[in-house]
């Protein structure tokens, strides 16, 4: 399986951007999407997952209610909208997948239960 990130950018506190992840070469149905970031000279971290059909979710505390995650297994994509960032949201996003299908609260923000992850997208947050 193959992920491509886009939609980072530069923009400024309060605003929002939308990621998008576009899979490949795999059944994008049957995968847990989840997001990631990593800020500089921090440990990547889980942000949110979404479920095989879309309809069960899961964030980080850092996201929720700014953060929504969602997927259209008609175009292989997951995305993210981000509202309301903020200077510390900084970071380069990993989207990734997990061949699991079912959201399992207990590992879904552990990196090592992803198999596959995409190339990271930056979004820099300026105050």
């Amino acid at each position: 399986v193959q992920l491509q990130a886009s939609g980072g950018g530069l923009v400024q506190a309060g605003a929002s951007l939308r990621l998008s992840c576009a899979a490949s070469g795999g059944t994008f149905s049957s995968y847990v999407m989840a997001w990631f970031r990593q800020a500089p000279g921090k440990e990547r971290e889980f942000v949110a997952a979404i479920n095989w059909s879309g309809r069960s979710t899961y964030y980080a505390n850092s996201g929720k209610g700014r953060f929504t995650i969602s997927r259209d297994n008609a175009k292989n994509t997951v995305y993210l909208q981000m509202n309301s960032l903020k200077p510390e949201d900084t970071a380069v996003y990993y989207c990734a997948a997990d061949d699991a299908g079912a959201l399992r609260v207990g590992v879904v923000s552990l990196i090592w239960e992803y198999e596959y992850w995409g190339q990271g997208t930056q979004v820099t947050v300026s105050s």
